[in-house]
C-alpha cells in the first residue's frame, strides 16, 4: 500500500477533473490573499481599529498555520477528500460570517474561523496532485497549480478594487461561498481513494501543545513594542509558556504513536533546508502582501485598484517562474533552480528597501514582480522534492510540514512586522511632536479613507504620511534581512538528489 497508484484507484478517479477541482480549491484559498489585502483599507476606513490592522491577518494565519500540520496528518490517516471537504465547509462558514463583521474585533474572530477552514485547503490540494502524478509529471502539474495563484493575484486585487469602489468591502469575503461548494462538488464526483481502514491515534496533545506555543509568541510579536514593554510581565510570560509548551511539543512528539509532526522526515538535509527557507520567505511574503497596498493608498494617495495593481504584480512573476521551475527542475535539478529564486528575492527586496513615495507604483509593482519570480521558483523546487524523497503514508504530512512552515513565516511576520510598524509609527510621532496634536497608531486610519484625508490640514497630513513612509521602510529592510537569509538556506541544499519513488 506504500505507491500512489495502490492509494488512488485510477480507474475510477479521473485525473484532468480531479485537477481542475484542486486547482478551484486552491484558486478559492489564494484569492483570499489578493483580495483581502485591497480590501483592508477600506475596511479599516469603515470599521476603524488601524492599531489592530495587522491582527486580521494574523488571526486567519495563526488558524491556518496550526491547523495545516493536523489537517496534512488526518489526510494521511483518513484520506484526502473527507478532510479537504471538512476544510473547505468550515472556511466558507467563516468567509460568510466576516462578511457580516460590524466591529474590526468582530472580524478577527471570523477570521479566525476561516483559518481553521483554511489550512486544509492548500496543504491537501497540493498532496492530491502528489498522489495522482508522477515525480516527472510533478514538475509540469505544479506549474499549472502556480498559475492559480497568477489567476487569483491578476482576478483578485483588481475584482478586490472594484468591489470596494462600486459595492461593498463585504463580497470579498462572500465571493468564496460558490467557490467552495463548485469545489465540494467536484472532489465527490470525480476523486475516489482506496484508505486502508484500521484505528488510529490522533495526536490530540501535540495539537493542542503546538497551538499554544505559536498562538503565546504570536501575541508577543504583536503587541510587545506598541503596547506592551519587552520586560514586561506579560511579555515575559507569553514568552516563557510559548518556549515551555514547544519543549512539551517535542517531548509529546517523540513518544507519540502517530505523532502530528514526525520528526524522521526533518533529518533529511534537503528537506530540513527547504521548511527553514519556506519559513523565511513566508515573512517577506506577507511583509510585502499585507502592507504594500496601505502605502500605495495612504501616502502615494492612489486608488484601491492601483494599489492592488502593485500586488498583482508579484503573483504574475510568482506563476511565470514556477512554470519555468517546472522545466528547471529536470535540466539543472533543484538547487540551481532554488538559488536562481534566492537571488530573484533579494533583488526584489532592494526595490522594497529604496521605495520612496515618489517613485510611484510602478517601482512598487516591479519589487513585487521580483519577489513573486523568488517565490516561484523556490515554492515549486521544495514541493516537488519534498513529494518526491518521501512515500505515500508521509507524502500528507510532509507536504503539510513546508506548507506549514511558510504559514508559520506568514504568521510570525505579520505579527512581527506588524509590531514594527506600530512602534515605528509611534516613535516617528514623539520625535516630530505628535502628543501636542494627540495622535494615536489610530489616526493612521484618516490616511486610508480618500475624503477623510482630503480633510486633513497639510501639516498633520505630511506628519502621518511621513510617519507611515518611515514605518515601511523599517518593515522592508526587516524583509531583506530574511532575503539573505533564505539565500544562505538554499546554499546549503545538497547537491544530490534523493527519491523515495
Amino acid at each position: 500500500m506504500g505507491q500512489a497508484e495502490q492509494k488512488m484507484n485510477k480507474k475510477e478517479t479521473k485525473r484532468p477533473f480531479v485537477l481542475a477541482t484542486v486547482m478551484l480549491a486552491m484558486f478559492m484559498g489564494a484569492v483570499e490573499g489578493t483580495i483581502v489585502s485591497t480590501a483592508m483599507p477600506a475596511i479599516v476606513g469603515d470599521l476603524g481599529g488601524f492599531a489592530l490592522y495587522s491582527w486580521v491577518f494574523s488571526a486567519y494565519l495563526l488558524m491556518n498555520a496550526v491547523t495545516v500540520l493536523i489537517y496534512g496528518k488526518l489526510s494521511d490517516l483518513f484520506g484526502r477528500k473527507p478532510i479537504l471537504t471538512f476544510g473547505i465547509i468550515i472556511f466558507l462558514i467563516g468567509s460568510i460570517l466576516s462578511g457580516t463583521a460590524e466591529t474590526m474585533e468582530m472580524l478577527i474572530l471570523y477570521r479566525f474561523i476561516q483559518g481553521f477552514g483554511a489550512g486544509a485547503v492548500m496543504p491537501i490540494a497540493t498532496t492530491i496532485v502528489g498522489d495522482i502524478y508522477s515525480r516527472e509529471e510533478r514538475a509540469k502539474i505544479q506549474g499549472y497549480l502556480s498559475s492559480v495563484w497568477g489567476i487569483s493575484a491578476v482576478s483578485g486585487p483588481a475584482l478586490g478594487g472594484l468591489l470596494v469602489e462600486y459595492a461593498s468591502w463585504r463580497y470579498v469575503f462572500w465571493i468564496n461561498v460558490p467557490l467552495g461548494i463548485l469545489a465540494i462538488a467536484g472532489l465527490w464526483l470525480y476523486l475516489h481513494e482506496d484508505i486502508e481502514k484500521k484505528k488510529h491515534k490522533i495526536d490530540y496533545p501535540g495539537a493542542v501543545l503546538l497551538t499554544v506555543a505559536i498562538s503565546s509568541l504570536m501575541i508577543v510579536l504583536v503587541e510587545a513594542g506598541a503596547n506592551w514593554a519587552w520586560t514586561s510581565p506579560q511579555t515575559i510570560g507569553l514568552i516563557g509558556l510559548s518556549v515551555l509548551t514547544l519543549i512539551l511539543f517535542i517531548i509529546q512528539e517523540r513518544r507519540a504513536e502517530e505523532p502530528m509532526m514526525p520528526f524522521n522526515i526533518w533529518r533529511e538535509r534537503s528537506i530540513f533546508i527547504a521548511n527553514m527557507t519556506s519559513l523565511t520567505t513566508g515573512v517577506m511574503l506577507i511583509g510585502i502582501s499585507s502592507f504594500l497596498p496601505a502605502f500605495v493608498q495612504g501616502v502615494m494617495e492612489r486608488s484601491p485598484i492601483v494599489a492592488g495593481f502593485t500586488l498583482t504584480a508579484m503573483s504574475i512573476g510568482w506563476p511565470i517562474a514556477a512554470a519555468v521551475s517546472g522545466r528547471l527542475l529536470l535540466s539543472i535539478g533543484y538547487r540551481k533552480t532554488s538559488l536562481f529564486g534566492g537571488a530573484a528575492l533579494i533583488f526584489g527586496s532592494i526595490l522594497f528597501v529604496t521605495l520612496k513615495p515618489e517613485a510611484g507604483p510602478l517601482w512598487a509593482a516591479a519589487g513585487s514582480f521580483f519577489v513573486g519570480v523568488g517565490m516561484g521558483l523556490t515554492s515549486t523546487a521544495f514541493i516537488v522534492f519534498i513529494q518526491s524523497t518521501v512515500a505515500w503514508q508521509q507524502r500528507g504530512i510532509a507536504t503539510a510540514a513546508n506548507m506549514f512552515m511558510r504559514n508559520l513565516g506568514n504568521t510570525v511576520g505579520a505579527a512581527l512586522l506588524g509590531g514594527v510598524l506600530n512602534s515605528s509609527i509611534l516613535s516617528y510621532m514623539k520625535k516630530n511632536g505628535a502628543e501636542d496634536q494627540d495622535l494615536t497608531i489610530d489616526t493612521a486610519n484618516v490616511l486610508l479613507n480618500e475624503s477623510e484625508r482630503m480633510k486633513l490640514p497639510e501639516g498633520l497630513k505630511t506628519i502621518l504620511q511621513d510617519a507611515l513612509t518611515n514605518a515601511l521602510h523599517s518593515v522592508y529592510i526587516v524583509v531583506f534581512i530574511f532575503a539573505i537569509v533564505s539565500l544562505l538556506f538554499i546554499l546549503f541544499l545538497p547537491k544530490k538528489e534523493k527519491t523515495a519513488e
